[in-house]
């Protein structure tokens, strides 16, 4: 047990150089670019409280687990450990079945689940607890496992953007899918290619993978938000807007709730 906390002991080793800025920390670019985990959830947790109370305040845990994400990949890539490997990962795991239970749409539920989303969600941590005892016993393949959990993510997304007609929401969308295939490509490139991006002084496209995902991870999330109470609660209006300013889309994107008879602005651009 001991010696799965020493530094090393993880058979995964990214592009960047260890030790080359801090002898304390392996990967420090690696390390410092979760930045964003620790930033932005909790804003959003601020910003999706009219979801939270009249929705589902189970968003909140979205935001939560994005903040653990964060702390198990710095405390991973400053380390380098064995037991930082699982808890990055086991982590990720966890927020992707959260997202899971929470947004996969009814209508596509398997007809044993009876369209109950409870027993729906019940599966999902039943089948999120198999799935972390076969992480632990096989840790080398955990990466390239959790990478193909975001391509049917990515085609659910790409199949809801096409039902949206909604032109802000679809936006957002095409974008969110852009960030996570350039997300990929960093991951891929610094994973398979590291000795041509070292050759060119460059192996941070790891650090990249990191702002990348982040960003197009919680864009999703509040998309599917967004969609799920389109789908379930039609006695509510959701309604996309931006932070610091509404009229900015490059800002920080979030769902609040309108009442259903009032006008949804959204419709108007």
């Amino acid at each position: 047990m001991w010696k799965h906390l020493e530094p090393g002991s993880s058979p995964v080793d990214w592009c960047e150089g260890n030790y080359l800025i801090s002898p304390l920390i392996a990967e420090f670019v690696n390390t410092f670019s979760n930045v964003l985990f620790f930033l932005l959830p909790p804003l959003l947790m601020h910003l999706f409280r009219e979801y939270g109370r009249f929705v589902n305040p189970a968003i909140h845990v979205i935001w939560i687990l994005l903040m653990v994400v964060g702390m198990s990949s710095a405390y991973f890539h400053a380390t380098l450990s064995l037991i930082g490997q699982l808890l990055d990962e086991l982590a990720i795991l966890w927020v992707f079945m959260a997202a899971f239970s929470m947004f996969f749409p009814r209508r596509f539920f398997p007809y044993c689940f009876q369209n109950d989303r409870k027993l729906f969600s019940m599966a999902t941590v039943v089948l999120a607890i198999l799935a972390t005892g076969l992480a632990v016993l096989h840790p080398a393949a955990n990466a390239f496992a959790l990478m193909t959990l975001g391509v049917p993510a990515f085609f659910l997304l790409i199949h809801e953007l096409k039902r949206c007609r909604c032109s802000r929401v679809y936006r957002l969308g095409i974008r969110c899918a852009a960030i996570w295939l350039l997300a990929v490509t960093c991951w891929i490139n610094d994973r398979l290619f590291c000795d041509a991006w070292s050759a060119i002084n460059f192996p941070y496209l790891h650090a990249f993978w990191h702002v990348f995902i982040f960003i197009s991870s919680y864009t999703a999330c509040v998309l599917f938000a967004y969609f799920s109470v389109k789908d379930e609660q039609p006695d509510q209006t959701p309604i996309l807007k931006y932070w610091p300013r509404d009229n900015f889309e490059l800002g920080i994107p979030y769902v609040t709730i309108r009442c259903y008879s009032k006008s949804d602005s959204n419709h108007q651009i």
